[in-house]
């Protein structure tokens, strides 16, 4: 187990490092301009909407499980919500409260038909990506709808005002010692505080700079504690890497399956939903053609990441880190004017490799 821990910690601090070199391989590609204050929060805002669909990626990877339809569901989620706002007059929290709600129908069902019915989840997925873009392209009838509501425009454009973000790395500054001492009073654990309560308040120095913390950035970083918490510190989040290490062991040893690859599936789709929210709010409208290849991103982030694709293994962070590293070559590329199918090229490549590199692991272990 020690040396399972020092594995995580080695690959997270790589990814640390490589991120770190790409940074500053980009600002000085591009005289200075990356790592200035507004474009880290362009940086931060490109991150949010597949971070949030990577956190709950990973725990379905992490279960065995894939889904292939996520961006298809977004599509169809911020198209209702964008005809719940214009037409049907739901309002901002209706139509919210819709947009999940239907996504975590969306969730249950490829869950209950993965689980119960014993279809491949990539079959389920691969039919649910057609079918839900379909879905979307009929109810939209093929053209984008705007959006012009200032409050749910809000959602995917405004910033926190700067003593609203103070306070909030303040809360989480505290939570942070909480949950550490909880666990162990050590020197280890103190060092590791000030480091990361100095990664707090740096992050938010450096987005005040920039007008504030933007509002779905705060979104993401909330999803991903949120898939913190499951994964490291709850019942279910064990379950899941058990089912994803060894699906018929977990069963013999008492854990219901079925039950919990559904309830893994309908937090995808809540955080697909929350994804959708943000992607159409600051879109300002909602297009049939929205979200397409988001799955994949998402995917690939989980991967590059460390998440092993058979399943029972992988991180949260790891998968914010893939994140972040993903929209890092989308945003120093384009400001490199990097060609599409060049930056397309790159990318592929680079999934490959990490692909390569984690069987390579697994081969050596």
């Amino acid at each position: 187990m020690k040396e399972k821990l020092e594995k995580i910690s080695l690959r997270a601090y790589t990814m640390l490092a490589i991120l770190v070199l790409l940074w500053l391989f980009f600002h000085w590609q591009t005289e200075g301009i990356f790592l200035t204050p507004r474009n880290l929060s362009n940086l931060m805002l490109q991150t949010s909407v597949t971070g949030i669909l990577a956190v709950g990626m990973l725990m379905v990877i992490a279960a065995g499980q894939i889904d292939l339809s996520v961006g298809s569901v977004l599509g169809l989620a911020g198209g209702l919500a964008a005809i719940a706002l214009t037409h049907w007059e739901f309002g901002v929290i209706g139509s919210i409260v819709l947009t999940l709600m239907i996504c975590m129908l969306i969730g249950a069902l490829h869950g209950f038909l993965t689980a119960y019915f014993s279809i491949p989840a990539f079959i389920v997925t691969l039919g649910g990506l057609l079918a839900w873009r379909g879905a979307i392209k009929g109810l939209s009838q093929g053209e984008t709808i705007p959006v012009s509501d200032p409050t749910f425009k809000a959602i995917g454009q405004a910033n926190l005002p700067e003593n609203i973000g103070w306070i909030i790395a303040i809360i989480a500054i505290a939570i942070l010692v909480f949950i550490n001492f909880q666990r162990a009073a050590t020197s280890r654990t103190v060092l590791k505080i000030l480091l990361l309560s100095s990664l707090v308040v740096i992050f938010t120095f450096v987005m005040n700079l920039a007008n504030g913390i933007p509002i779905p950035v705060l979104l993401f970083l909330t999803a991903s504690l949120f898939g913190l918490f499951i994964t490291d510190m709850t019942v279910f989040g064990r379950y899941l890497y058990a089912i994803g290490g060894n699906r018929e062991a977990a069963r013999l040893s008492g854990i219901n399956t079925k039950l919990n690859i559904v309830i893994v599936y309908i937090i995808l789709g809540a955080l697909t939903g929350l994804a959708a929210i943000i992607f159409t709010a600051r879109q300002a409208s909602a297009s049939p053609d929205a979200g397409v290849l988001k799955e994949l991103e998402a995917i690939a982030a989980c991967v590059i990441g460390g998440a092993s694709l058979v399943g029972g293994r992988g991180t949260v962070l790891g998968a914010c880190l893939g994140a972040l590293i993903m929209a890092t070559l989308d945003n120093g590329m384009s400001l490199l004017n990097i060609r599409d199918y060049v930056q397309e090229l790159i990318k592929g490549t680079i999934l490959v490799l990490a692909v390569g590199i984690d069987m390579a692991g697994r081969k050596e272990s």
